[in-house]
């Protein structure tokens, strides 16, 4: 790996992990209104897979080999709350969500990642 590579690309990516590893939900709960908002404030699990999905929702968005395609990100996020909503209180309803959302953020930096190191030609 270049220092390069590691100050561009994997640094910001860190700190960004880091940052959000230390709270719970990624939203106020004290704020919690909606059944789906709710559900999640209240379980351990959700609030986990809800900090991930955030985390990686961030990192998608700071990766500049992806920012030509921001607004399509926005209204994939957007396209996920709705879905999420839907769901109500329903904990394995939005478990399968954010499954899903997570599984989708985490391919599309994947590859993102390896067409810039294949662009760069630091690829092993």
């Amino acid at each position: 790996m270049t220092p390069r590579l590691f100050l561009t690309v994997l640094l910001p990516i860190f700190l960004v992990l880091t940052a959000a590893a230390a709270r719970a939900a990624s939203f106020d709960c004290a704020k919690a209104a909606k059944p789906d908002e709710t559900a999640i404030c209240g379980s351990t699990k959700l609030s986990d897979l809800d900090v991930e999905m955030a985390t990686l929702y961030r990192v998608r968005m700071e990766l500049p080999m992806l920012m030509g395609a921001r607004g399509a990100a926005q209204d994939e996020q957007r396209a996920f709350l709705n879905q999420r909503e839907q769901c109500g209180g329903n904990v394995t309803c939005i478990q399968a969500a954010y499954t899903a959302r997570i599984a989708t953020l985490n391919q599309t930096i994947k590859a993102a990642m390896q067409d810039y190191c294949a662009k760069l030609g630091i690829c092993g």
